[in-house]
């Protein structure tokens, strides 16, 4: 028989960043598992169940009409968050009456973890896993939790096993009072479709609707618009930066308004460009017509917008934070390690236009920190290779 796994996440595609990215592109590949989830679904457009890939997809919780990835954090629909443990347990409960679940599958230790504990504590035999993708700082979460913060920790330490995206979260893992070994598989990259060519009409196309100029260089990110991206630090940064480098944002947040009005201050709006929402099916063509991929975060547990942009090629400016250290070497930093990238400082204007100008003059440099990058994601980052390493974790939960 099959193993049958229940997934528990707070929202799902089409409502989708890393952590939901890696749960369709490893279970896609994962051939021999059932697997279903129970995520909110917050827009009337979704149904209340449909078949994703290779997961069942059953959505809870009230929505509303036109709704959009920002609308997730506001009044009434955030109300959702907080009701997800208790109607996904019920929910839960009922489909495990029905297909006798294995494991059930928590990711990120958030309201989902709390709904997979609710879950655990009153089905004891099943086995319990966690996956922790958190990209906010971690205390983030400890100032949110506040006085239930010795709940919250049970949430790791009933957890049967915990799966980890980076070095980074394994030592948080164990911090919040996991006693196994937390088991590192790192989430990756479509290698294929991100280093997809394009034909050079189609190109053209594209930076004549971008309005790229011949000496123009592209400077982007595909990037939450939220404090931990540090996207406002790029921007200031633009005040340091000649007129022909111009800032390309794929993305969408909360931090949109702020941005927009922090460009006018600092009279560069006219080179920052907010594109808003881009399918991720079309982000490795703006990469493609880009010279440099940018995120100065102040968090992150993995990142994989970085590999992405490393499978397509661009070099890559990051800050030494987090999880980003597990796959991008500094050449000044990592002097025993092949370059695949460069590292600014956290927080520092300055220091982002540095290096930005570092790479716009240096096409040796960026040859050389390309290629190495190229060559570690498909070894090492890929979804073909990552999703059995996933497929084993989930083997040993007997």
């Amino acid at each position: 028989m099959r193993k049958k796994i229940l997934i528990f996440s707070i929202v799902y595609y089409p409502f989708c960043g890393g952590a939901e990215v890696a749960v369709k592109e490893n279970t896609d590949r994962i051939k021999n598992f059932q697997f279903d989830m129970i995520t909110l679904r917050f827009d009337k457009k979704l149904s209340k169940f449909e078949r994703i890939g290779n997961i069942n997809v059953y959505r809870i919780g009230f929505c509303g009409s036109g709704v959009d990835i920002s609308d997730l954090s506001r009044f009434p629909l955030k109300i959702n968050k907080y009701l997800f443990p208790f109607l996904a347990y019920l929910k839960a409960r009922r489909l495990h009456k029905k297909n006798k679940y294995d494991v059930v599958w928590a990711i990120m230790a958030n309201y989902s973890g709390f709904g997979a504990l609710f879950f655990k504590v009153f089905h004891k035999k099943v086995k319990y896993l966690l996956t922790l993708q958190e990209g906010d700082p971690l205390d983030y979460y400890r100032q949110r939790i506040g006085i239930l913060f010795l709940f919250f920790k049970k949430i790791f330490t009933k957890a049967d096993s915990v799966q980890v995206i980076s070095k980074y979260l394994g030592d948080y893992a164990r911090d919040m009072g996991f006693k196994g070994k937390p088991v590192l598989v790192p989430n990756a990259v479509n290698t294929k479709h991100f280093s997809s060519e394009y034909k050079e009409e189609e190109l053209r196309v594209l930076k004549k609707e971008l309005k790229k100029e011949k000496d123009d260089i592209f400077v982007i990110t595909t990037s939450r618009l939220a404090k931990k991206n540090a996207i406002d630090d790029v921007i200031r940064a633009f005040e340091f930066l000649p007129k022909n480098i111009k800032f390309l944002i794929l993305g969408i947040g909360s931090d949109e308004k702020k941005l927009r009005e922090l460009a006018k201050e600092k009279k560069v709006n006219e080179r920052i460009l907010f594109l808003g929402y881009v399918d991720h099916k079309v982000i490795p063509k703006y990469l493609k017509i880009s010279d440099i991929f940018i995120r100065p975060s102040l968090s992150e547990g993995f990142g994989n917008s970085f590999v992405e942009a490393m499978a397509a090629g661009i070099p890559v400016i990051a800050a030494p934070v987090g999880g980003i250290v597990d796959f991008l070497f500094d050449p000044d930093k990592n002097p025993n390690k092949k370059p695949t990238g460069i590292f600014c400082k956290v927080n520092n204007p300055a220091s982002i236009a540095d290096k930005i100008n570092k790479l716009a003059k240096n096409s040796g440099l960026v040859k050389e920190i390309t290629g190495n990058a190229k060559e570690l994601v498909v070894k090492k980052y890929d979804w073909d290779i990552i999703a059995k390493d996933m497929e084993r974790v989930f083997k040993k939960l007997n």
